[in-house]
C-alpha cells in the first residue's frame, strides 16, 4: 500500500513536472518568435538630434549597429555584425569546441586559442585552411573588421622567411576585403583605424618575403606584389603595375629605380613592391579625411641605401583644374605627408614623383589637391593688375614725396600722410616680393630662398593691412576722441608699432614654429602651407579681423556724416550723398575693403566671377590707391600745381636770363 502511494506521488510530480517544462517550452518558443520578428536595424523612441542609438544584428550574427540621430532621421554610423567566427572559419574539428567571443578552448589542454594560433597550428606551412571560407563570406563591417585583425596578427607572427606560398594566401585574404565593392563599409567598421592597420600588416608581412633567383609576382585584382633581387650590374630596376580601379577601366602606375640609384645598394639585396587600387579610396573613406587619392598606393621595401626613388602615377581623374600632389603615407602616425616627395613632372594624364623611401614611409600615392579655379583669365589679370599697381604705386610715392612740406604741415594731415606713404610703400614690397616667390615656385624650387620669400610676403602683406589698421584707428581718434589729444611723437611711434611691430611678430612666429618641422611651405609654392600645419591661418586671421574693423570704421564716418544733414534742405542732403559716396570711396582700397570679396570665393570656389571681380580688386589695389588716395585729394592737386607753376616760373626765369647774356656778352678788360 505504502509502494502504491509512493508509485502514484511519483507518477504526479513527474506529470506536473512535464507539464512546467511543456509550458517553459512554450513560453520559451513565444519569446524566441517575438525576438525574430523583432525588426533589426531600426530603433524605436523618439530621435532627438545627436542622441545615439544601439541595436542587435540579426540572429546568429553577432555584433550590434549604431545609430545617430541627426535631422530628426537615424542613421547608421558604426556596424559590427559578423558572419565569420573561430567555428566557422576553419574546416569542422572534433578535437574542440566553441566558445562565446570568437575563441576556442583546446579540450585536453584548456587553453584558450586565437584564430591565428588556430592557424598556425592547422596550416603554418601554406595558411590555406581559411582562405575557402573567407572568400564565401559576406564583406560586411564586421567580418572586414576580423579579417584585418586576422591579417595583422599573421603578420606578428616571429616567421624568419615568408615564401611565395605563404604571400599568396595572405593576398587572398587581402584581397578579398579590398574589393571595390566593399568600399562603403569600411565607413561602418568602429575602428577608424582599420584601413591603417590593413595597410601597416601588408607591408609587415611583406617585409619578410623571400626572393631567390627568380622574381615573384603574385597578381590579384586589388593587392598585386612583386619581389626581385637587386643587383649593382643592373641597368636599372623598373616595377610597373596595371590595375582596375573601377568597372571601365585600368590604371597604371610604376616604380623606377636608376642605375645611379643601385650603385649605392649592396649586391644582392631584395626589393619588394606592391600595388593597391582601391586602399587609397578605403583610407580616405574610413579615415573620414577630406583628402582623395588619385592614383595607385605603392608600397616599396627596399634597401635602406636606397635614398631615393622615381615614381610614375596614372591619373584617375583627369581634371584639368585641379593639380596633383605627391605624398607618402606616414605609417606612425596615420596621415598622408607631403614632406617625403617631390613632384617632377605633371601632365592631364599622369604625375612624375620623387619620393625619399623609410622605414616610416613605406607607401605612396598622389593626392588630389583642394579645387583651385585655374583660368587664363585670373593669371592675365593678377600679372596685369600687379605690373600696374607697381608703377602706381611708384609714382604715389614720387608724388607723396615731391608735396612732403605742403601738405603735412598741420598734425592730422602728418600723420594722414605717414600712413598712406607706408601703405603704398608695403604694398609695393609685397607686390614685388610676390612675383619673386611665383617665379621660385614650381617642383624645383629652391627651399632657402623660397622660405625667404614666404616670409617677406607674408611680412609685407600683413603690414599693408596693420597700416590700414592705423590708419582707420587714426579717424576713429579723430571721430571719437576731440577734446583730448596725445603729442604727436607718442602717435608716430604708435603708428609704426602697429604698421611694422605686429607683423614681423606674427611673421616671425609662423616661420619659427612651422619650418623646423617642414610645415612651413605648400608643396608646390612660395605661400603658407594650409594643409598640414595651417600656417595660412596666421595670415588669413588677422587680415579678417582688420577688415572687420575697417567695415566698422566706414560705418562710422557714415553715420557721422548723415547725422551731420538730418533736417537739412534737399540740396544739402544730396551734397551729404555725395560726400558719403566719395569717403567710401576713398576709404575702401585704402582700408583693404576689397580683400572681403576673398570670403565669396571660399564660400562659392567654383563661381569664375567672384574670382574675377577679387582679382581685379586686390591686383589693380596700388592703381586704386594712386587714384583715391592722392590725385582726388585736393590738397595735394593744389600743391602740385604750385610745384608745377613754381617750376614754370623758375624755367621761365632761367630761359630770360640765358637769353639776356646771348644778347649781352659780358666783355672783358681790355
Amino acid at each position: 500500500m505504502t509502494q502504491m502511494l509512493l508509485l502514484l506521488l511519483y507518477g504526479f510530480v513527474f506529470l506536473l513536472a512535464t507539464e512546467s517544462c511543456r509550458t517553459l517550452c512554450q513560453a520559451s518558443s513565444k519569446s524566441k518568435e517575438q525576438v525574430s520578428t523583432r525588426p533589426h536595424g531600426e530603433c524605436r523612441g523618439t530621435c532627438v538630434d545627436n542622441s545615439y542609438c544601439s541595436q542587435p544584428c540579426p540572429p546568429d550574427t553577432p555584433g550590434d549597429m549604431g545609430f545617430l540621430c541627426r535631422q530628426k532621421k537615424w542613421h547608421k554610423v558604426t556596424e559590427s555584425c559578423r558572419t565569420l567566427t573561430a567555428f566557422n572559419i576553419f574546416e569542422a574539428d572534433s578535437n574542440s569546441v566553441q566558445t562565446f567571443g570568437g575563441s576556442k578552448i583546446n579540450e585536453y589542454t584548456n587553453k584558450p586559442e586565437t584564430i591565428t594560433d588556430l592557424l598556425m597550428e592547422k596550416c603554418p606551412q601554406n595558411l590555406s585552411c581559411v582562405i575557402r571560407n573567407i572568400q564565401k563570406s559576406p564583406r560586411i563591417p564586421g567580418n572586414i573588421a576580423l579579417i584585418v585583425q586576422l591579417l595583422h596578427n599573421i603578420s606578428t607572427v616571429p616567421m624568419t622567411d615568408v615564401d611565395e606560398t605563404k604571400m599568396k594566401s595572405y593576398s587572398i585574404m587581402a584581397n578579398h576585403i579590398l574589393n571595390s565593392k566593399s568600399i562603403s563599409n569600411w565607413t561602418f567598421i568602429p575602428e577608424r583605424n582599420s584601413s591603417c592597420v590593413l595597410l601597416h600588416s601588408v607591408n609587415s608581412f611583406a617585409r619578410k618575403l623571400f626572393v631567390n633567383k627568380h622574381p615573384i609576382e603574385i597578381a590579384d585584382i586589388f593587392i598585386h606584389t612583386v619581389g626581385t633581387i637587386l643587383s649593382r650590374d643592373n641597368a636599372g630596376k623598373n616595377f610597373t603595375f596595371s590595375m582596375r580601379v573601377n568597372d571601365t577601366r585600368d590604371i597604371t602606375g610604376k616604380v623606377s629605380i636608376s642605375r645611379e640609384e643601385l650603385q649605392e645598394v649592396p649586391s644582392p639585396s631584395r626589393a619588394v613592391s606592391i600595388a593597391f587600387p582601391t586602399l587609397g579610396a578605403i583610407l580616405e573613406a574610413s579615415v573620414l579625411e577630406s583628402i582623395t587619392v588619385n592614383g595607385l598606393v605603392l608600397s616599396v621595401i627596399l634597401p635602406k641605401e636606397l635614398e631615393r626613388i622615381s615614381l610614375i602615377f596614372e591619373k584617375i581623374s583627369k581634371s584639368e583644374d585641379r593639380r596633383a600632389q605627391c605624398a607618402g603615407w606616414h605609417s606612425v602616425e596615420s596621415r598622408w605627408d607631403h614632406r617625403v616627395c617631390q613632384k617632377i613632372q605633371e601632365n592631364s594624364q599622369q604625375v612624375v614623383c620623387k619620393c625619399s623611401p623609410s622605414k616610416t614611409f613605406t607607401s605612396f600615392s598622389i593626392l588630389m589637391a583642394p579645387h583651385v579655379l585655374q583660368s587664363p583669365i585670373l593669371i592675365y589679370i593678377t600679372y596685369i593688375g600687379l605690373g600696374v599697381s607697381i608703377c602706381s604705386l611708384i609714382l604715389c610715392l614720387s608724388i607723396e614725396a615731391l608735396v612732403w612740406g605742403q601738405v603735412t604741415k598741420t598734425e592730422i594731415s602728418y600723420l594722414r600722410h605717414v600712413c598712406i606713404a607706408n601703405i603704398a610703400t608695403t604694398l609695393l614690397m609685397a607686390d614685388v616680393w610676390f612675383i619673386v616667390a611665383s617665379f621660385l615656385s614650381g617642383p624645383t624650387r629652391h627651399h632657402s630662398a623660397c622660405v625667404a620669400a614666404t616670409f617677406f610676403v607674408h611680412f609685407f602683406y600683413l603690414s599693408v593691412f596693420f597700416w590700414m589698421l592705423a590708419k582707420a584707428l587714426l579717424i576713429l581718434y579723430g571721430i571719437l576722441i576731440v577734446f583730448h589729444t596725445l603729442p604727436k611723437s607718442v602717435l608716430v611711434a604708435a603708428l609704426f608699432s602697429v604698421g611694422y611691430g605686429c607683423p614681423l611678430l606674427i611673421a616671425s612666429i609662423t616661420v619659427a614654429a612651422t619650418e623646423p618641422g617642414k610645415g612651413y611651405l605648400r608643396p608646390e609654392a612660395c605661400w603658407l602651407n594650409w594643409d598640414m600645419t595651417k600656417a595660412l591661418l596666421a595670415f588669413v586671421v588677422p587680415a579678417l579681423a582688420i577688415v572687420v574693423v575697417n567695415l566698422v570704421t566706414v560705418t562710422l564716418v557714415i553715420v557721422k556724416t548723415r547725422r551731420a544733414a538730418i533736417g537739412s534742405s534737399m540740396f544739402q542732403e544730396v551734397r551729404a550723398i555725395v560726400r558719403i559716396s566719395k569717403n567710401i570711396a576713398i576709404l575702401t582700397p585704402l582700408l583693404g575693403l576689397t580683400w572681403g570679396f576673398g570670403i565669396a570665393t571660399v564660400l562659392n570656389d567654383s563661381s569664375l566671377a567672384f574670382h574675377i571681380i577679387f582679382s581685379l580688386l586686390n591686383a589693380f589695389q596700388g592703381f586704386f590707391i594712386l587714384v583715391f588716395g592722392t590725385i582726388l585729394d585736393p590738397k595735394i592737386r593744389d600743391a602740385l600745381k604750385d610745384r608745377i607753376n613754381s617750376a614754370q616760373w623758375i624755367s621761365r626765369i632761367s630761359e630770360n636770363v640765358s637769353s639776356d647774356f646771348s644778347r649781352h656778352p659780358t666783355k672783358g678788360p681790355s
